[in-house]
Order: C-alpha cells, then sequence, then structure tokens
C-alpha cells in the first residue's frame, strides 16, 4: 500500500510545486533582505499537498474517463492498474486537500484575503483539473494552466506572502518558472498523444498535432531565456544567470523534443524537463545571493 500511495504522488512531478515557492522566496528576501521560515516552510508544504491531491484525482478521474488504458506508455497508474480503489484514491485525494487548508491558515493570517481567495481557487481546481463539468486537461488547457497557477499565481503568491505587496519582479519570476514547469506537461501530452487521441483527451498535442506540439515544447524552454533580459531592465542583472542551466539542459530537451519518436523514450526528456527546473532554481539562489 505504501509503495502504491507514492506512486500516486508522482514524485517526479513534485518539483512544480517546490520550484515556484523556493524561487519566490528567494526573490522576497532579495527584495526585501529577510523572509519568514515559517511563512516558506507553510507555503511550500501546501503547495505540496495541493499537487499530490491533484495527482489524486487525475489518477482516479483519467481512469473512470478511460483516459489510461493499455497502450499507456507512461508511468504506472495505481487506479488504473488496480493498485489501490477508485474510492480509495478519491478519498486519499481529500485527505491531501485538507492537509492543504491546514498549511494555508498561518498564511491567511499573516497575509489576509488574498491568500484565501487563491486558495480556494486552486483547491477547486485540483479536482477541476481533469474533473468537473470544464475539465481543463481534456480542454487542452493543461499548459495555460500550469504558466498560471504554477507559475505566476505560485511566485507571486509566495512573494506576497513574504512582504505583503504585489512585485512586478514576481510576475517575470512567474513567467519563466510558469513556462519551464509547463516543458514537463509539454512532453508528457506529446508522449501520450496517440492514446489521448482515441480516449478523448484534447490535449493541445492532440489538437495541434505533433509538429506544433514539439514546436511548443522548444518554445516553452527558449522564452524564459528571453524573458532573462528583463532583469537587465528591472536593474538585477546578475539574475539573469538563472537561466544557465536552460541555455545546456534545454538545449538537449529542445533537441529530443523535436527529433526523438513520441513513446517510452519520451521519459527520459521528462526527466531532463524536471532537472532543468530544479536547476533552474538553484541557479536563481546562488544568482541571488552572490550577486550585487
Amino acid at each position: 500500500m505504501i509503495k502504491a500511495i507514492l506512486l500516486a504522488t508522482r514524485p517526479k512531478t513534485l518539483p512544480a510545486a517546490v520550484v515556484p515557492v523556493w524561487a519566490g522566496c528567494v526573490l522576497a528576501w532579495k527584495l526585501s533582505g529577510a523572509w519568514s521560515p515559517l511563512l516558506g516552510v507553510c507555503t511550500v508544504l501546501g503547495a505540496l499537498c495541493i499537487q499530490i491531491a491533484t495527482n489524486f484525482f487525475n489518477d482516479a478521474i483519467d481512469s473512470a474517463k478511460g483516459a489510461d488504458t493499455e497502450r499507456r506508455v507512461g508511468p504506472q497508474r495505481v487506479t488504473a492498474s488496480g493498485l489501490m480503489t477508485p474510492r480509495t484514491v478519491m478519498m486519499g485525494g481529500g485527505v491531501f486537500l485538507l492537509l492543504t487548508v491546514a498549511f494555508g491558515v498561518p498564511l491567511y493570517q499573516a497575509a489576509g484575503w488574498p491568500i484565501l481567495a487563491m486558495g480556494a481557487i486552486s483547491i477547486y481546481l485540483a479536482y477541476g483539473y481533469t474533473g468537473g463539468p470544464f475539465p481543463l486537461a481534456y480542454r487542452g488547457m493543461g499548459e495555460v494552466f500550469v504558466i498560471l497557477f504554477f507559475g505566476i499565481v505560485a511566485v507571486m503568491g509566495t512573494v506576497f506572502i513574504q512582504l505583503r505587496e504585489w512585485r512586478w519582479e514576481a510576475l517575470l519570476l512567474g513567467l519563466q518558472v510558469g513556462f519551464l514547469s509547463a516543458v514537463l506537461i509539454s512532453i508528457n501530452n506529446l508522449r501520450d498523444r496517440i492514446e489521448d487521441a482515441t480516449t478523448g483527451k484534447h490535449t493541445l498535442a492532440v489538437r495541434w498535432g505533433p509538429k506544433v506540439a514539439r514546436l511548443l515544447i522548444w518554445a516553452e524552454v527558449k522564452i524564459p531565456v528571453l524573458l532573462a533580459i528583463l532583469w537587465l531592465v528591472i536593474g538585477l542583472p546578475w539574475l539573469l544567470l538563472a537561466v544557465l542551466p536552460v541555455l545546456t539542459l534545454g538545449m538537449r530537451i529542445s533537441w529530443g523534443a523535436l527529433s526523438m519518436d513520441e513513446g517510452p523514450g519520451m521519459n527520459r526528456l521528462l526527466a531532463m524537463g524536471g532537472l532543468q527546473l530544479v536547476a533552474f532554481a538553484g541557479a536563481f539562489h546562488l544568482a541571488a545571493v552572490f550577486g550585487p
């Protein structure tokens, strides 16, 4: 059971929850010279819980809709494979949502109603990403969802919690993190395109076809690099260096996205996308600490 639960959390996706909070706390410290470790820990734990809840709901709902079949080439899904019952998986998602609320209480006490509003929307979309009357993942809006909530909202929300103010710098960083996070879902959707096309999951890869889907990944790698130029305009030039890992790992990911066959081989590309995201956050941290 423990192994099944760990599998259902989808550990390889969790950097997308950690990185925006990590980078947001670093930016808040860079802008103000101080940050609250307690609020930072509560923020990252809340983000992890809502990501895991999303993964649980996604697992159960995809199985119920027939989106996970024997043709699947991605990681094993616990509901479709029979490791856990749909009811257990849905209950697990609910437990992690309750934990999200628990970790959100100190954040609400510190930063007020904006956190309540962002939290309520995020909690609904944990289910609404694949469930409800307008499931985003089935309408080709997965990448938009990730850029918005795992990039802009997560980073700007983290900085707001720390500083109690909205900052343009956080918007810039949120866009960079969002596009790098979207690389993961775009690779995932390209890998699963053929299966998704037969199960009614109309991702962008299904809607636009493989050529555009490959170019989308290339663009999601390149846009954060172009956005880095704006750190010069803002007056924080050292933070531009955070894209160095993107210039290296990103080249390999871009080439793989444009040239690799769809299928299990793209799981390696997916792992590289996760590494790129973490490396970006690490480089951003170092640039913030050692830059003037």
